[in-house]
């Protein structure tokens, strides 16, 4: 199924949703031209939202040659105001605009797409425009209060139109609104899962590898993780993995890497770089000036790794479709490109690349994971900057003991978290140490020792993200064993700053 995007803000959750419903989706620019849409054969399209207005000049339009293809068409809100505007129905401005939870009734049962549905239910409304007859050939499926047409069809040319969103969860039904389209209109099957994405993946990388070497640049986060497991299912050991411990992660994650991928007889290089790394920080305070000091150094590491394996010529990267999206949809490159999971390396460091992950959101990362044997730790693993721990001490130079103290306070924090089983519940949470000294009482004696602030959030995709509401014996029991446990420490602060103002890191 092919998702033409108008510009909605649930463009990607779309896709996303028709993949839950077992269907392989990709999301493509509503300008995609005929030929190219074609060459894909898809067994469908959903046309998604967006805010223009289909009657302003210059609004995204609905290419009516699209028709030609003869295939089932699902419009989701602009989507389907466009379809019905280019062939003949009319949209206008609502008196009043549908946004959040509305109430639905279904006209004459709901026709094919909406049969078997409760006449009363609700929905999940984002839009100013409206409308209001639907083109020659269409039935009116259902109405609200502020859209008389708030879904037709046009059954015999495979053409349905919905103003609501059946991709969001507050749409009740939506689910059963898309599968009716996928199953019963579009004729799909249900064959996209994890282990569909590992047949077809091993396949095509064995195709475009052959008998050539491959390195990998290991972060310990899932992405590259699951990269360099997929390639190794496929290839085994004419891959070789580099992981750069750089000395900033946090307590025992390089000992879990090293010993998830000896489990699995990788062939691993492990690079013990602390101490380099702490030399090339010293005296530096400046937040994007360590980051470029860390970037720096993992790139003259990994180049001196990848010089060793002479014979070497394909680089495995962890880039995910929402990363493809995000840049603009590229078809890929002959050599490497600046990339987050290897820290951005050089231009002249050619290698072809294998992404294995490039078609799969996050979700779908962790699914293939699991599936793949990767332990639930990795799998399930929080976000973590690249930089590590060094852009978590704030408003100071990193040093051993500074991150030594910062290592302990989130080890303690991690625990509790996971032990209240809230660690799958939130995006993020860890510790910052601002580099400040406050006064303190310990065994009737001052203490003159560091803060250490805990953020902790709830977000979806890290674009927004709000504080979260950790219960207040957690809090306690953290802050407690903050205190007591670590020497240099005598207080535990709370960043309730959401995103935005605030970022979700401090650096």
């Amino acid at each position: 199924m092919l998702v033409l995007d108008f510009g909605g803000q649930y463009s990607q959750l779309i896709a996303r949703r028709i993949r839950e419903c077992g269907v392989f989706a990709e999301l493509l620019p509503a300008t995609t031209g005929v030929e190219a849409i074609q060459e894909r054969a898809p067994k469908g399209l959903v046309l998604s939202g967006g805010p223009a207005s289909v009657y302003e000049v210059g609004a995204p339009r609905f290419p009516t040659e699209l028709l030609e293809l003869e295939i089932p068409v699902l419009g989701i809100c602009y989507g389907m105001q466009a379809m019905v505007q280019a062939l003949g129905g009319r949209v206008e401005a609502a008196e009043a605009g549908e946004f959040g939870r509305t109430d639905l009734a279904l006209i004459d049962s709901g026709g094919h797409l909406l049969a078997g549905l409760p006449e009363e239910q609700h929905c999940w409304m984002s839009h100013r425009d409206a409308v209001f007859e639907p083109p020659d050939g269409f039935t009116a499926l259902a109405s609200s209060p502020g859209s008389p047409v708030a879904a037709c069809e046009y059954p015999d040319r495979g053409l349905y139109g919905i103003q609501f969103h059946p991709e969001v969860v507050h749409t009740p039904y939506g689910t059963e609104i898309l599968n009716r389209f996928l199953r019963d209109v579009a004729g799909c099957e249900q064959q996209w899962s994890p282990q569909s994405v590992i047949e077809e993946q091993v396949g095509k990388i064995r195709a475009q590898v052959g008998e050539g070497r491959v390195i990998c640049g290991l972060s310990g986060g899932v992405d590259s993780s699951v990269a360099a497991l997929l390639v190794h299912k496929a290839i085994g050991e004419q891959l070789t993995c580099v992981f750069v411990d750089h000395g900033l992660m946090r307590l025992n994650e390089a000992e879990q890497v090293v010993a998830a991928f000896e489990q699995f007889g990788i062939p691993l290089v492990h690079v013990e770089a602390e101490q380099r790394f702490l030399e090339k920080l010293a005296g530096h305070d400046e937040p994007e000036r360590k980051r470029k000091i860390i970037g720096e150094e993992f790139i003259r590491v990994f180049e001196e790794e990848a010089t060793k394996l002479e014979d070497a010529a394909f680089l495995v990267q962890g880039t995910l479709y929402s990363d493809v999206i995000e840049s603009g949809g590229s078809e890929g490159a002959a050599t490497i490109k600046s990339h987050h999971n290897v820290g951005g390396l050089p231009e002249d460091l050619e290698f072809e690349l294998v992404e294995p992950l490039r078609m799969l959101f996050k979700d779908e990362v962790r699914a293939v994971g699991a599936e793949l044997g990767l332990p639930e730790r990795m799998v399930w693993r929080q976000p973590f900057p690249g930089p590590g721990l060094a852009i978590r001490i704030v408003g100071g130079e990193v040093s051993k003991e500074r991150l030594d103290i910062l290592r302990a306070a989130d080890a303690i924090l991690q625990e509790e978290i996971r032990a209240a089983d809230l660690y799958r519940q939130l995006w993020q949470s860890f510790c910052v140490l601002p580099v400040v000294r406050s006064v303190g009482v310990q065994g009737d004696g001052r203490t003159y020792a560091y803060p250490i602030v805990i953020r902790a959030v709830t977000s979806d995709d890290a674009m927004t993200a709000d504080w979260a509401r950790l219960p207040y014996d957690l809090l306690e029991r953290v802050s407690n064993r903050i205190i007591n446990e670590i020497t240099d420490v005598n207080r535990v602060a709370l960043d309730i700053s959401s995103k935005p103002p605030a970022t979700i890191e401090w650096e």
